[in-house]
């Protein structure tokens, strides 16, 4: 069978689009060879640990800076430890390691905490933290005496909020959880969620009605927005609004000197991508001002029965994630990740979006960083 020649001319000539259009995007985007050579900051890491020569050897090595973010969290060492690593590693490190602090909300009902938490804060500032991070034990742990769950935009936290607005110290906050939490485990999108969540029951908040919803963690974030229009924000986590990039970018439109992270939710991009990839990759071009690479690393040195096993390990884990991460972000391949059974295809960002999402949005954020 013969197709006529106007047909083949239409299919050609729409091969020949294809072609160019992929050979375009391509030729804007960077490759795996330029992964070393372009500069590259994680905005959302948490090293716990003294001895760290070998990691400041990979961050040279991969072109990398990094932030380490205090938290109000058990599980981390105490707050005057975090912070006094913190200070010496950007002390000694100052190129490659910034640092943001935090405070305890311990005694927020009593009449000395809120002064002595702005002193606090002031005294970090003074010794180089570049933010202060507010964790979700506000809205998920924290309660008044009488027993009500105490959210983000409570009264007592008015003078914090407006004393990082007049001071133009960045606020860093964590609200709420992925949205899977508040999900039966089955209905999950991702696998790291439906392990996390299955492990810990204590803190799936889908077998807990009596805790705030999501939907009220949100309010409550908000409304603080909405309080402090000139606050400079940060919501890691993709705001706690990972699950859908068209509602995110509702965010981002309401609260124009907002910014978020990637930290610990690039899979639920890579979810919503498999789905529909176009949509994923405009909402990155469309927000590329607005959007920081970050991962959520985690050292404390102290995990392994041979420290120096744990570093060694921490290290090869940092440098998979970070080139696994550029592969989905700057190539077309397609990549298998923990987060989904199936493998998801990357994007082929432009090179401009890149520098922005690796680096320079990050450095306008955190002008004082990275010196």
């Amino acid at each position: 069978m013969r197709l006529p020649i106007n047909m083949l001319s239409g299919l050609g000539l729409a091969c020949l689009f294809l072609s160019l259009t992929t050979f375009a995007n391509e030729i804007q985007s960077y490759t795996m060879n330029d992964y070393k050579y372009v500069e590259k900051i994680d905005v959302h890491t948490h090293i716990h640990n003294k001895n760290t020569t070998e990691f400041v050897k990979l961050l040279h090595k991969d072109n990398f800076k990094i932030l380490t973010i205090n938290v109000d969290y058990s599980e981390f060492p105490s707050l005057d430890q975090q912070e006094n690593i913190a200070v010496k590693l950007h002390k000694v490190y100052p190129q490659y390691v910034a640092f943001a602090a935090t405070f305890t909300v311990a005694n927020f009902d009593k009449p000395e905490w809120l002064q002595d938490t702005l002193q606090h804060i002031d005294e970090m500032v003074s010794k180089g933290a570049v933010g202060i991070k507010v964790w979700k034990n506000i809205g998920m742990d924290l309660r008044s005496p009488d027993g009500k769950m105490i959210v983000l935009d409570d009264k007592h936290f008015n003078p914090i909020f407006d004393h990082l607005t007049k001071k133009n110290i960045v606020l860093l906050n964590h609200s709420g959880e992925p949205k899977n939490c508040w999900l039966p485990v089955e209905q999950m999108t991702v696998l790291n969620d439906k392990e996390y969540f299955r492990n810990h029951p204590q803190y799936h908040m889908y077998l807990h009605p009596d805790f705030p919803s999501y939907e009220q963690l949100m309010a409550a974030r908000d409304a603080m927005l909405t309080k402090n229009p000139g606050l400079l924000f940060v919501g890691v986590h993709l705001a706690s609004l990972e699950w859908s990039v068209d509602e995110l970018g509702k965010f981002l439109d309401r609260f124009p000197t907002a910014t978020v992270d990637l930290a610990a939710r690039i899979g639920q991009l890579q979810y919503q991508s498999n789905r529909d990839h176009e949509k994923v990759r405009v909402f990155f071009i469309r927000y590329q001002d607005r959007l920081m690479y970050g991962t959520d690393l985690s050292q404390s040195g102290e995990q392994a029965q041979s420290r120096d096993q744990s570093n060694k390990d921490f290290n090869s884990d940092a440098h998979n994630v970070w080139l696994r991460d550029w592969r989905y972000f700057n190539t077309s391949q397609f990549i298998q990740v923990p987060e989904l059974r199936e493998p998801v295809q990357g994007l082929v960002l432009p090179k401009i979006v890149v520098d922005k999402l690796y680096a320079k949005n990050a450095r306008k954020r955190f002008p004082n960083a990275w010196k």
